[in-house]
Order: C-alpha cells, then sequence, then structure tokens
C-alpha cells in the first residue's frame, strides 16, 4: 500500500516503516561515528523504548556498549492492512539490526504499568541475567494502577492560576495566544499518578525480589525543566508536579541501591521534538526559536547525540569518575540549551515571532521535518509513492511483538 501522513493537530496518525527503519539506521551510524563507550552496561533492560529518549538510550547501550538490550513499549502493530504506530517500526527495525549484529535484542509490548507486564520482563531477562541498567522513558497520558484497578489521566495546565501565553499552532503554522485554567487537585494528583515516580520504583522493586538487578546497577530516568518562558505549564505546572515526584523518587532509589553499590540519577535533558513535547502548550514555539539559535551556534542535539553524551560523558566516563550532577543529584544534559547565550538569543527572539514572520525568525522548517521524520516522514531517499507492506514483523516474536 502507499502510506501518506494523516496529520491532526499534534499527531500524526500514520506511519512510515520504511522511514521509521531508516531512522533507526542512521542512529545507529551516528553512535558508532561516535565511537565505543568503554564502560557501558552489559545488559540492560530500557522501559519506554521505542521512540525518543527511550529508543535513542538503547540504541547507544546496545551499538556503544555492545549491551544486551529488552525493550519494553505499547505500541500498535498493522491491522486490517493499517499501518503500525511509528514507535512499532521503530523497536522492529532496531530488533532486527542488532540480532544482526550478534547481540541479544529482544522486545516486549505490553503496558509497562502492569504487574503482568513486569513479570514476563523478568522471566525474558533470566535469559541473559542480571541487568546493570535500568533507563525508565514513559510518556504516557494514562496509567490503570496495577493494585487499586483506577485510571488515571494525566493533564498539562498549570497550577493555581490561569496561565496566558504564546504557542505555535503547528498544523495551522499559527502563533496566537492561548489560555489554560489551572488544574484542580485531582488533576495535579492524577498527573503524579501517571508521570511521577511509582512505577519506576515498582520496576527496581520487581527487578531486585526476581534477583535480576546487578550489584553496582545504575537506574536513570529522564525529564525537563527549560526555561521560565515554559515553566507554567512545565516546571511549575502539572508535569512538573509529576517530574518533582520521580526528582524524590530517584533520592529514595539512590539510598537504597548505594548499599550495592548502584546509582540512581534523574536525567535533565535537551529540549527535542518528540510526540510528547509536541503535545505542550508553548513548547512548539520555544523549540523552533532553539533549533535557530543552537544550529547558528553550533550547538544543536537530537536524541541520539544526548543518549551518547549521557553514557560517555556522564554515566559511563573512560576515567571512571563520577557521573557530575547539580546541586539537586541531577544530570545536567541541557547544559547546551541553558548556556547564556543561547537563552539570550532565544529570549530576543520570543516576542518577535509571529505567524507572518515564523519561517525568518525562527527554525520552524526543521521543527516540522524533525516532527514528521518521527513517524517515517520527510525522510531523504524514501519513495514514498511506492508501494510497502505494512505489516512489519519482529525477529523474534514475544507477546504481541
Amino acid at each position: 500500500m502507499i502510506i501518506e501522513p494523516r496529520v491532526r493537530g499534534f499527531i500524526c496518525l500514520t506511519a512510515h516503516p520504511v522511514g521509521c527503519a531508516i531512522n533507526v539506521q542512521e542512529w545507529i551510524a551516528e553512535v558508532r561515528r561516535r565511537g565505543a563507550i568503554a564502560r557501558a552496561p552489559k545488559r540492560a533492560l530500557v522501559v519506554g523504548s521505542s521512540t525518543g529518549y527511550g529508543l535513542a538510550s538503547r540504541t547507544a547501550a546496545a551499538i556503544g556498549g555492545g549491551a544486551a538490550t529488552l525493550g519494553v513499549f505499547l505500541e500498535r502493530p498493522s491491522e486490517e492492512g493499517k499501518p503500525a504506530s511509528a514507535g512499532w517500526y521503530n523497536a522492529a527495525a532496531l530488533d532486527r539490526a542488532l540480532g544482526g549484529a550478534g547481540l541479544w535484542a529482544k522486545s516486549l509490548n505490553a503496558d509497562a504499568f502492569a504487574d503482568a507486564t513486569k513479570e514476563r520482563a523478568i522471566e525474558r531477562l533470566r535469559e541473559i541475567g542480571p541487568v546493570d541498567l535500568v533507563v525508565y522513558s514513559i510518556a504516557s497520558p494514562r496509567r490503570t494502577h496495577p493494585r487499586t484497578g483506577e485510571t488515571f489521566k494525566s493533564v498539562l495546565k498549570p497550577v493555581y492560576d490561569r496561565f496566558s501565553s504564546r504557542t505555535l499552532q503547528t498544523d495551522k503554522k499559527i502563533v496566537k495566544d492561548i489560555s489554560i485554567e489551572p488544574a484542580t487537585d485531582e488533576d495535579i494528583a492524577a498527573t503524579v499518578a501517571v508521570m511521577g515516580g511509582e512505577d519506576w520504583e515498582m520496576w527496581i522493586d520487581a527487578l531486585e525480589r526476581a534477583g535480576l538487578l546487578a550489584d553496582g546497577a545504575t537506574t536513570v530516568a529522564y525529564s525537563y525543566i527549560g526555561p521560565e518562558v515554559t515553566w507554567p505549564v512545565y516546571k511549575n505546572g502539572t508535569i512538573g508536579q509529576a517530574k518533582a515526584h520521580l526528582e524524590a523518587t530517584a533520592a529514595k532509589l539512590r539510598e537504597r541501591l548505594a548499599a550495592r553499590g548502584g546509582r540512581a540519577f534523574v536525567s535533565i535533558n535537551k529540549a527535542v521534538v518528540t510526540q510528547a513535547s509536541s503535545a505542550i502548550p508553548v513548547v512548539p514555539l520555544y523549540i523552533s526559536i532553539l533549533f535557530r539559535v543552537m544550529k547558528e551556534k553550533g550547538l544543536h542535539e537530537g536524541c541520539i547525540e544526548q543518549a551518547w553524551r549521557l553514557f560517555a560523558d556522564r554515566l559511563y566516563r573512560a576515567d571512571g569518575a563520577a557521573a557530575p550532577v547539580d546541586d539537586g543529584g541531577r544530570i545536567r544534559l541541557d547544559d547546551l540549551e541553558m548556556r547564556p547565550d543561547v537563552q539570550a538569543a532565544v529570549a530576543e527572539l520570543w516576542p518577535k515571532v509571529t505567524t507572518e514572520n515564523l519561517d525568518a525568525l525562527t527554525d520552524f522548517a526543521g521543527y516540522q521535518t524533525e516532527f514528521m521524520r518521527l513517524f517515517g516522514f520527510s525522510v531523504p531517499g524514501v519513495d514514498y509513492a511506492a508501494d510497502v507492506e505494512p505489516d512489519v514483523r519482529f525477529p523474534d516474536p514475544v507477546d504481541g511483538a
């Protein structure tokens, strides 16, 4: 079939298997170009491994360090001739590539929040033994609690006060004013339940009970802080409340794992185009400006460059030194984004951008290209007029994959 992009709001409803596979191959090539990660983990579990930072982390650990990897995700396979989700195609392409490189690489397509999924992951991990890296990279709009059965839905809202600002409606290419009502206490609690650290800790609990968390293991989850212009809907909003819980969980895990020589971190990453970030008000406009500034300064990074730098320059340094952290114990991969000169340039452009001068003052074209590439479109070298098979299978089917 011929697969065309169908964009609705901040999501693309279709995905292209060839484009997704090429994206994965380019990430693999980038890791190889940057070189081996000398002290990398040898057995890694990546929860939320099919897109964005999770996919990049699994790629960097496997290609850069030769790690055996289990990826856990929840993606949509092809059904009745319809395309699968982009994450499905990404994960399948990575499994094939890693298997072709002689690496142990398995996938589990299931709800990461469910106890049954943790049990199935543990059974798979028994094939390789205790993991020395656990990456937690879940970005989900909802969660059904495995103990209570209650379903929570996260919201993107400010806390306490109405928020008014400017945003970019990406599908219409319009810069407009927005106003968002504040979250209720129930909204905040639900967002923390979905995006906080409880499930991360549950994964560590399950691995420890099963004897599958190695002595000296490292675990890391991802977060974002960003500049003040994004704080009302991020750092100080409902997401920020959830990320504060994530950081508190990291502190608990750090103390707990230290007894076995282990480590736990939250890594504050750079703003990039992901399915999750595209949904956050204000952020697409900020990223479009940021991309222009960082590209002009030669500082731009995507997910794969960030993941490689996390492993090679922070977690697994060749000199064996401890990972550098800020006063809150966080790894700061947003160091280039938050440079004073970068943020000053962004702040200067922010009030000047309008619908009419969007292309002139920002890198919206770059934002749009990266957004489409998330779904396998706008990839150079792909013949989008050609028939493709939408039903892509994994080399080692397991639990829906």
